[in-house]
């Protein structure tokens, strides 16, 4: 077993894990895995990381990392092969996944628990996110094959996720109402080599249990 390994805290549905675990996966970084039952964390995830959620990145240098866009970069600052990020397109990416997470992701939790956020219906929830992508992401798919430019990027791979989210509550209604440059972008996503790496189903950890590996390179180990 090689113990130099960071370890990352993961749940395999949580979008937030999912970018973080993507960022990863191209940047050819390996880590030891440990999938987490959210109603019942393990105590070593709560003792690295007291707020109790998930992505957590445990480096070997004892470095802890909560934040999943912070794992993303972590790792694209190891190894960046396909580009994701290179320096022209810093502060154009950044600014775009930060107006996501602080925009969309509400208007997505407001549509997903309606009963939650009764100040409005859940249709008019699913019409304020709808809109959100429609003047945010939209149009920017309607200029290129990806959010940035034609190729998949930081961005792509940060905010699909939650978009694979919001599709997923309606099928149906998504299908007739998102533009076909929103479809098309998201099934490039959702039917992607990539996304179906990094969505393996391993089994929740436990102190003692087998060790996971997670990454390009984990068979080499």
């Amino acid at each position: 077993m090689n113990l130099n390994l960071p370890i990352l805290y993961s749940f395999r549905r949580c979008p937030y894990a999912m970018r973080a675990r993507l960022a990863l996966w191209q940047s050819g970084v390996t880590v030891e895995l440990r999938e987490v039952v959210l109603r019942a964390k393990p105590a070593e995830l709560l003792t690295t990381s007291p707020k109790g959620t998930v992505p957590v990145l445990l480096l070997p240098n004892g470095q802890v990392i909560e934040q999943s866009l912070d794992i993303m970069l972590w790792a694209l600052a190891q190894s960046d092969p396909h580009h994701w990020h290179p320096a022209p397109l810093v502060a154009e990416q950044l600014a775009l996944i930060s107006q996501h997470d602080l925009e969309f992701k509400p208007l997505l939790d407001r549509y997903k628990y309606p009963e939650r956020h009764q100040e409005l219906s859940a249709s008019e929830h699913q019409k304020n996110a709808m809109y959100w992508l429609l003047e945010n992401i939209n149009h920017r798919l309607e200029q290129y094959t990806h959010l940035i430019d034609n190729q998949l990027r930081l961005s792509d791979s940060a905010i699909a996720p939650f978009i694979r989210q919001f599709a997923a509550v309606d099928q149906s209604w998504f299908q007739q109402q998102a533009p076909q440059a929103l479809q098309v972008w998201l099934t490039q996503f959702t039917e992607s080599e990539l996304l179906a790496a990094v969505m393996g189903k391993y089994p929740a950890w436990q102190a003692g249990a087998a060790t996971w590996y997670f990454g390009q390179h984990k068979s080499t180990l």
